[in-house]
């Protein structure tokens, strides 16, 4: 179980600078291909020239990020501070070209929001015309069908009463040829209101088709539904649409490029942790640092090396001094297991030249 969990560990550890790395050249290539449509907007007229520049310094800005990680202590100072700011340069270009793809984006979908806006308010003006028409006509309605109802009730009782148009007084008279000419105005004014019901009939029909014209326009319009959180946004903090969207793009493009780049840097740093370590041996050698049982041993005879001094083999080989009286050491007994790791230290020190004791006197010190 232990084998198995360490298997799956060395696995994710394995597996994981990779998925850094895709993930990176996913945000570097998305960020690389609304920052060159931007630009290429931008400068119209020479599109495709602009199109190559925008696309090789997107390449060299990552370039020069793994570069600025990676050789970070060996680099020259003045080119790595020219490099350093050309590469925030270029954050700050791809940031202008995703701004510009954006709210070309957004010009766009406002473009038709107005379109659609203004084919509503012409509606709404003719609209509005055939109210107006409604209400002078309903005023008039109102006024024949009064000079109708009064010009029908004298003629039924034989008795002519009618306003004088001059005076304002009431008039009654029995007069054949005044009732005559009173007939003839009812007719008039029955003829006016025949038409006059007409034309309000037509009218409403009018309204009724504007109203409903207004409603098939918004319904079928998309743009409506595009833009209303930005509407909702507006109507919130009393601010206009453009303010709104100019804040939410600059939001988007302080985040896009920034962490693309942050990204490319983090996978360099997760494939570094992938080499295989390395450690200095006793005879100053880097080589590979295996964390297995049998090269545990050899970093603790190395600890106890370093404790014992910079040339342990005089310490354990030390003869005594002429004038002093011989005095009988206690070597220190090194465990057994660890002496074909002291032997093969001492077949290398040979090979180097060194003065070393023998295999048989070094054995002695073991256990």
């Amino acid at each position: 179980m232990t084998n198995l969990n360490s298997a799956i560990k060395k696995l994710q550890t394995r597996i994981f600078p990779f998925i850094i790395a895709l993930t990176a050249l996913a945000v570097s290539a998305s960020a690389a291909f609304y920052s060159v449509s931007g630009l290429s907007k931008l400068f119209a007229g020479a599109a495709f020239a602009v199109i190559i520049m925008a696309a090789s310094l997107e390449v060299a800005k990552l370039v020069i990020a793994s570069l600025l990680y990676q050789y970070r202590e060996n680099l020259p100072r003045l080119l790595k501070y020219y490099l350093s700011v050309a590469c925030l340069i270029l954050i700050l270009i791809t940031s202008m070209g995703i701004y510009g793809f954006l709210s070309a984006a957004y010009q766009e979908t406002a473009a038709l929001a107005g379109n659609v806006d203004a084919q509503i308010a012409l509606i709404e003006t003719k609209r509005d015309n055939v109210k107006e028409q409604l209400a002078i006509y309903s005023d008039e309605k109102s006024s024949i069908n009064e000079a109708v109802s009064d010009l029908r009730s004298g003629l039924s009782n034989n008795v002519i009463q009618y306003k004088d148009k001059e005076t304002g007084q009431l008039i009654t008279t029995t007069s054949s040829s005044t009732r005559r000419a009173l007939e003839k105005q009812l007719d008039q004014a029955i003829g006016r209101q025949t038409e006059i019901n007409t034309r309000v009939d037509n009218l409403n029909q009018q309204l009724f088709d504007y109203e409903t014209e207004i409603v098939e326009v918004t319904s079928s319009n998309n743009v409506a539904g595009e833009l209303g959180p930005l509407k909702y946004l507006s109507g919130l903090t009393g601010k206009p649409m453009d303010q709104i969207i100019n804040i939410i793009l600059l939001v988007i493009i302080f985040v896009f490029d920034p962490i693309a780049i942050a990204l490319v840097i983090a996978a360099n740093f997760a494939f570094e942790q992938l080499q295989k370590k390395t450690k200095e041996n006793v005879y100053g050698e880097q080589v590979e640092e295996e964390w297995d049982e049998e090269h545990a041993h050899d970093m603790v005879l190395n600890q106890m090396i370093e404790e014992l001094g910079d040339d342990p083999l005089d310490y354990l080989f030390e003869e005594p001094k002429p004038e002093e009286p011989q005095v009988i050491k206690e070597y220190v007994k090194v465990p057994g297991i660890l002496e074909s790791h002291v032997m093969e230290s001492l077949k290398h020190a040979r090979r180097r030249g060194e003065d070393v004791p023998t295999n048989e006197e070094i054995s002695k010190f073991f256990n």
